[in-house]
């Protein structure tokens, strides 16, 4: 026990605010750009709803650190759009806490979405033709209709979105390193001590992760049940 005490007294707890504030923005951003693609999605055809499903899912199926490669490749100072970035607006991706969002909101990406178009996809049809009866329009019935409805399921989405971004490790270490208050997260914290023999701290940083998540879960869920 004395030993545990220790190590929480001497813990480093930057990665811990790292990570919450890198889930934070990801899960922000997650959010507006997958309910927009999953409204998108009501409306397209077939083959573009199932083109634009595929693209979604690329980074549920790839491992972590293909997406990451991917994104290395295009945010790279050598590459175009790294390269416009910093010679533009002074930006720079690589090694950076943007790195971190923009990892963190790709990976995320597609659970927002897809708990969104799944949410839009269950609504009675019906109450959309009553809504445009009664001469709503398409924006008002998207804000008035589409959403109330599809609650659960968008917070569903952003519960995920939120944890997944939290335990982000592959796709964050190819983009923005584990620089120590920098970049480093609690899921680069974990690896690294554990390939330090170091288990009672890493044990440590599991139980942080386990009971924040937990908790913004069961709120989540006493709020729904309220509700």
């Amino acid at each position: 026990m004395n030993e545990l005490l220790e190590v929480i007294k001497n813990l480093d707890w930057s990665p811990l605010y790292i990570s919450i504030k890198t889930a934070i923005v990801a899960t922000i951003m997650s959010f507006f750009i997958g309910i927009h693609l999953a409204r998108k999605a009501l409306v397209y055809g077939r083959k573009k709803r199932a083109l634009l499903d595929g693209i979604m899912s690329l980074p549920l199926v790839l491992p972590p650190t293909v997406a990451g490669f991917i994104l290395l490749l295009i945010f790279s100072k050598r590459r175009l759009v790294g390269s416009f970035l910093l010679d533009t607006f002074d930006i720079s991706v690589v090694q950076t806490w943007l790195g971190c969002i923009i990892a963190a909101t790709v990976i995320s990406l597609p659970l927002m979405y897809q708990n969104a178009r799944a949410a839009f996809d269950q609504v009675d049809k019906n109450l959309i033709y009553a809504a445009r009866t009664l001469g709503m329009s398409e924006r008002m019935i998207f804000y008035k209709v589409l959403l109330p409805i599809s609650k659960p399921g968008l917070l569903a989405g952003t519960i995920l979105s939120f944890a997944r971004a939290m335990g982000e490790y592959g796709a964050t270490s190819m983009i923005a390193g584990n620089i120590p208050g920098k970049t480093g997260t609690i899921s680069q914290a974990i690896a690294l001590v554990i390939d330090d023999g170091n288990y009672l701290r890493a044990g440590t940083w599991v139980v942080i992760v386990m009971t924040i998540s937990f908790v913004i879960v069961y709120s989540i869920n006493v709020i729904l049940n309220k509700k």
